[in-house]
């Protein structure tokens, strides 16, 4: 079975040839040419159907014309103006598609509900330089993203999935596990892209289970997240006091209030404990 045409490296060189183009290094563009990953995206996303489905970074269609025959409608963000030619060339068969030229970071989360209604899943082969800030920040901004599923560089699986005590456990991965928890993962060989990464791949499957609603209070655990790892090494008392620029008394008060040991380091604390960290804080307007 063939997921997508454009999967391949023959099929990929003759697009950007017809179009004068080449991989960008600038924008990190390394596309896809094995059929078998885009099976295994879809595979892993497990699509029912009748979702609009966000897409970061199409490229030049290879899993944009895949999801478009399997989803109600595909909503995808490319930066490079250069390959909009390219995309109304490869995607002219797609009824329900629309292109947004504009950089994911910045673009406007409210505009990508238009004209289909808001996303209901994230389905990319992220640009690694922004992979991990599109995440977070459409997982924020879209409550109706109910899941992700993300090609992504090794490393940055590795902090999205990491758990308590492991070297990868940090700030960011506390931020994402308040949102959204991993369900599913699966290594991509550099021999699958061209041209071929200096990095490993992974493709990433994050469903949201939000570990609260109060979005105040998710921005005060975010907060305490980012202050207890500024200085991951020390106990959390002192990163605590150093970030925050709390003195003693209150920081000791702010534990206890939160039920956090003193001594505890960052990376030992389990998500739960930066919720009532960040409810302390609002708890002690601190």
């Amino acid at each position: 079975m063939t997921y997508s045409p454009l999967a391949t490296p023959s099929a990929t060189r003759a697009v950007l040839k017809r179009h004068g183009l080449a991989a960008k290094k600038s924008l990190g563009q390394h596309f896809l040419v094995d059929d078998n990953i885009v099976g295994r995206i879809l595979s892993l996303a497990d699509l029912e159907g009748d979702e609009v489905i966000l897409e970061i970074g199409p490229g030049i269609g290879t899993l944009t014309a895949a999801l478009c025959e399997r989803v109600r409608a595909v909503v995808a963000v490319e930066r490079d103006p250069e390959l909009l030619p390219v995309l109304a060339e490869t995607t002219r068969d797609c009824e329900r598609l629309r292109i947004v030229q504009a950089d994911a970071v910045t673009v406007e989360a409210l505009s990508l509900s238009e004209p289909y209604g808001p996303p209901e899943a994230l389905v990319a082969n992220l640009p690694y330089a922004v992979a991990a800030t599109v995440v977070l920040r459409f997982l924020e901004d879209i409550p109706t993203l109910q899941q992700a599923t993300v090609m992504v560089q090794s490393e940055v699986a590795d902090r999205m999935s990491a758990a308590p005590g492991s070297k990868d456990y940090g700030s960011y991965t506390v931020k994402l596990r308040m949102l959204a928890r991993p369900d599913g993962r699966f290594q991509v060989p550099r021999g699958c892209f061209s041209p071929q990464p200096r990095v490993d791949s992974a493709v990433l499957r994050l469903v949201r289970d939000p570990l609260t609603g109060d979005q105040a209070l998710l921005r005060s655990a975010a907060r305490a997240a980012d202050a207890a790892f500024a200085q991951r090494r020390k106990m959390i008392r002192n990163s605590l006091r150093g970030s925050l620029g709390l003195d003693s008394r209150d920081v000791d008060i702010l534990l206890a209030t939160a039920g956090v040991e003193g001594h505890s380091r960052a990376e030992q604390l389990p998500v739960k404990s930066f919720i009532s960290l960040g409810a302390a804080l609002i708890d002690l307007s601190l």
